[in-house]
């Protein structure tokens, strides 16, 4: 019995599904970790930490999506809006740090689950069972307890919590959406052409933004050294990973897994906070992480699809791609030769 328990395609793929989800939740905790190193090292430069991140994509990806030579199957419009959103999140996050603690971003990044409970509700029909609600609630009741605790330390250190707590509050807004339109363009769509061209986008929109905006006296007050360097390099790196192994995730385990192992995110946030920084947690912190597990929790086994609640049909798209003019005519020409011969 137990070997075909484990041999059933559910159990390996549900498996899979945690597995990808624990390297993800990795490459959260270590991008939570260099932001707050970046800012502790007093470099304010969240955009040009996403640059360095589009980069890294751009750089494998494009290269692999031009090879095609193949239309896209998405308008482009739509990915410029996808960058720009994920940018905006991307910098609401990285912001934050200069505000607010490692714990704080990580555990109110958890309210992605709301929002992406509204907007799939709205623009994809989605509905709910009571127990995924409860659920919900309860992970709401207990990011509750970041903001109690924050309040306590309001104005230790020069710092300002609660505006980092609305800071993360709004990117949450920002990556909800990006999650729904990264899982169906994933599951529906194609993987490569979504990560190409919001490497693309999400370039254009933080060079721009970077340039003429809000980090050009930053960018100039920053001492670069082999330090600091490597520090962005790292994000890179995190950032590719992190992108590179998220639509896996959604694509075979759906956005319920993806967030209960995110969770595993806020206890690598307290080890950092603990090992690196060697700053005291609020036993807040504690509760607050409990309870947002069992609002998970709850979430997850009321899941009456046994996938999740933004779950779309997983398979290949239906829409096949179109090949290039140019590759057209080429075939074309191939196919009156073969005619001429055959004749």
């Amino acid at each position: 019995m137990m070997n075909n328990w484990w041999r059933n395609k559910d159990v390996s793929r549900l498996l899979f599904a945690l597995f990808l989800g624990q390297l993800v939740s990795l490459a959260l905790a270590i991008l939570g970790f260099i932001s707050s190193l970046l800012a502790n090292q007093g470099v304010h430069a969240p955009l040009t930490q996403s640059f360095f991140g589009y980069l890294s994509l751009a750089f494998v990806y494009i290269p692999i999506l031009l090879s095609r030579r193949q239309k896209l199957m998405v308008p482009w419009y739509w990915y410029a809006l996808a960058g720009f959103i994920d940018a905006t999140g991307n910098y609401l996050i990285n912001k934050a740090y200069q505000f607010s603690s490692i714990t704080s971003v990580t555990l109110l990044a958890c309210w992605t689950i709301p929002w992406v409970i509204i907007l799939t509700w709205i623009f994809i029909g989605t509905r709910y069972s009571i127990g995924q609600f409860v659920g919900s609630a309860i992970c709401i009741g207990g990011l509750a307890l970041v903001f109690l605790s924050d309040a306590k330390e309001s104005g230790s250190g020069g710092r300002n919590p609660i505006w980092g707590d609305v800071l993360v509050l709004s990117g949450t807004i920002c990556f909800a959406i990006s999650n729904v339109g990264e899982e169906f363009c994933v599951k529906k769509r194609d993987r490569v052409e979504y990560i190409s061209m919001l490497a693309v986008f999400g370039l254009i929109v933080t060079m721009c933004e970077e340039i003429s905006m809000f980090e050009r006296e930053n960018l100039q007050a920053i001492k670069w050294s082999p330090k600091i360097i490597s520090i962005f390099a790292a994000y890179a790196f995190s950032s590719f990973v992190f992108y590179t192994i998220l639509p896996f995730a959604l694509k075979i385990g759906g956005s319920t897994l993806f967030n209960l192992s995110a969770l595993t995110t806020n206890m690598w946030a307290v080890v950092i906070r603990l090992f690196f920084y060697h700053n005291k947690v609020e036993w807040l912190y504690f509760l607050s992480i409990a309870v947002v597990t069992i609002g998970l929790i709850i979430y997850s086994v009321t899941d009456k699809d046994l996938g999740t609640a933004t779950d779309i049909e997983v398979g290949e798209s239906n829409i096949p791609y179109q090949a290039l003019a140019a590759e057209n005519d080429f075939s074309h020409e191939i196919m009156s030769e073969q005619r001429g011969l055959v004749t």
